[in-house]
């Protein structure tokens, strides 16, 4: 019984899929693939820093008398540790005349304020889209080889090009390679 679930799901997920892209791919203006981000190479020497950063900090909170402290940061470390040994998906991007695709999650034009190409040759291409969003506002997608120019003039019939700086966790990230 419960392999006939299973492959029901399966063929529910496949229609969906199907029906998709029929309907939100028609309009298509430019798409692309790519890693849903750049994944750094990270040496021993980077494991043992974070390793003990992280060590440093549990007996802190082991001297302090905060347990839960302790266990949270523990936490982090087996997760992110874990999240760190996995590859990047390979993700479908696309800019379409009703908004910017990221795999299934569709960000409407009328949603988004603004947008902002970060170019930097030969690593950083990013398209940030400043959104109506509360908790995450800056959705960042990485154009990989796409030409930049490109993707602006479509953007620019559909949204304002506005200056975005980025974030301290943004360059923390590139300077952590995370």
């Amino acid at each position: 019984m419960d392999l006939l679930k299973h492959k029901k799901a399966v063929e529910q997920r496949e229609y969906y899929k199907d029906n998709y892209s029929r309907n939100m791919h028609n309009d298509v203006l430019i798409q692309w693939q790519g890693p849903e981000y750049e994944n750094y190479p990270k040496d021993k020497r980077w494991y043992m820093i974070t390793s003990f950063v992280l060590v440093v900090i549990i007996a802190y909170a082991l001297i302090t008398n905060s347990p839960l402290m302790a266990i949270t940061f523990i936490l982090i470390g087996i997760v992110g540790f874990v999240y760190l040994q996995r590859d990047p998906q390979i993700c479908t991007y696309a800019i379409t005349s009703r908004g910017v695709i990221v795999e299934k999650e569709l960000y409407d034009f009328e949603d988004i304020k603004s947008f902002w190409i970060m170019y930097k040759e030969p690593h950083q291409r990013i398209l940030s889209l400043h959104t109506e969003g509360m908790l995450i506002p800056y959705v960042h997608i990485p154009m990989h080889q796409k030409d930049p120019d490109q993707i602006r003039e479509i953007l620019l019939e559909f949204i304002p090009e506005k200056r975005q700086f980025p974030s301290a966790i943004d360059t923390l990230e590139r300077l952590l390679h995370i």
